[in-house]
């Protein structure tokens, strides 16, 4: 039995020896050829795989798989016939995965086996598919989109591109599970230069299959890559990638279709919603009202949110409404209750009033003209 460190660690640990600091270090994984899962139990390892034999390092917790190949039997991601044996090599199993940058393992002795060329990509920062296998897992578009969304300074490889676009217009595309997709967008919103995955899937086709209400023109784009250095948070980055629909009723289905989470669907959709306003309100009402749909006197860091997405797309300082947001906020309203009175339309009034007030002195004090 035999055990190798293989995939996405490997591929950062040559980035970091060639003096490149990899943007993401995961955990390491392993490889085993030679056992069975038998004797993975015997040494203490605890089976986690539901598809294939996968287990856990009784010390480390670190994943173990057993070396594999995979027969394509139907369409999808789950359309596989997964062999695990103690006669399957190292080479077999690298040879089925995606990237050749992440078809690399090194040994007990940390000398690199490299079947596939994924040094030699590496090194020319190419993102290049291992072999025919790619097609068969339509998910291997997203993860090679939010690929090249972390790695900015590399290329697709020109035979990988054309690969793309046939799996795409050949039907092999729709067997995505909005699950899968939702998982892979938004691991690649979170990247350094999230703009390059949607050229990615707008370049093979599959974006415009996966959302044809949305337009992602430069400006939108750039808007991207602006929340990004900013440091936003994925809800915000999502509502910035929204701001494209070109309809409620088609940021409703792209939503929807995708699976979004709910937070990152709210802030969308208040983007969506309140874009004009943030930029219009100049008054204290106008304001109040935008602060009122947006709730955020009770949700401040959904509306933190929901202006660095704003701020990312007009690309101007949002300053005005943070001040405004914690004048209105700020405002103890416990205290102005109990001077309004048992009635409850009173205390309403009250407090309406009182906040109105903190925002209009917090208006005449910092009377600024940016949103």
């Amino acid at each position: 039995m035999k055990t190798y460190i293989v995939g996405g660690w490997v591929r950062d640990r040559l980035l970091e020896d060639a003096g490149r600091k990899p943007a993401h270090t995961g955990d390491r994984d392993w490889v085993v050829v030679g056992a069975t899962p038998e004797q993975m139990l015997a040494q203490g390892f605890r089976p986690v795989g539901r598809d294939f034999p996968v287990f856990l390092h009784p010390q480390t917790h670190e994943e173990y798989a057993l070396a594999r190949t995979e027969r394509k039997t139907g369409p999808g991601y789950r359309g596989f016939v997964v062999h695990a044996a103690p006669d399957v090599s190292l080479e077999q199993d690298l040879q089925r995965r995606d990237l050749t940058i992440n078809a690399m393992a090194l040994d007990e002795n940390e000398v690199l086996i490299d079947p596939c060329g994924g040094l030699e990509d590496l090194r020319a920062r190419i993102l290049r598919h291992v072999g025919p296998a790619f097609t068969e897992d339509p998910v291997r578009i997203l993860r090679l989109a939010r690929f090249a969304a972390r790695f900015a300074d590399f290329s697709i490889a020109a035979q990988t591109r054309e690969l793309l676009r046939r799996m795409v217009s050949e039907g092999e595309a729709d067997a995505l599970v909005p699950e899968r997709v939702w998982q892979e967008l938004a691991r690649g919103l979170l990247e350094a230069e999230p703009a390059r995955m949607i050229e990615v899937l707008a370049d093979c086709g599959l974006l415009a299959r996966l959302a044809p209400g949305l337009r992602f023109d430069g400006a939108l784009l750039a808007a991207l890559n602006r929340s990004a250095r900013q440091g936003a948070l994925l809800g915000a980055r999502f509502a910035v990638l929204c701001s494209g629909a070109a309809s409620l009723a088609a940021l409703d289905a792209w939503c929807t279709g995708v699976r979004a989470d709910a937070e990152s669907a709210r802030l969308a959709h208040l983007l969506f919603a309140l874009r004009e306003a943030l930029g219009e309100a100049r008054d204290v009402e106008a304001m109040m009202q935008v602060l009122e749909r947006a709730d955020g006197l009770r949700r401040g860091a959904r509306f933190d949110q929901l202006l660095a997405a704003y701020c990312a797309l007009v690309a101007r300082p949002v300053g005005r409404w943070r001040r405004a947001q914690q004048a209105a906020a700020g405002v103890d309203a416990g205290a102005v209750a109990a001077r309004a009175g048992p009635d409850p339309q009173a205390i309403a009034q009250a407090i309406a009033s009182a906040r109105r007030a903190a925002l209009a002195r917090e208006l005449d004090q910092a009377p600024d003209t940016a949103p």
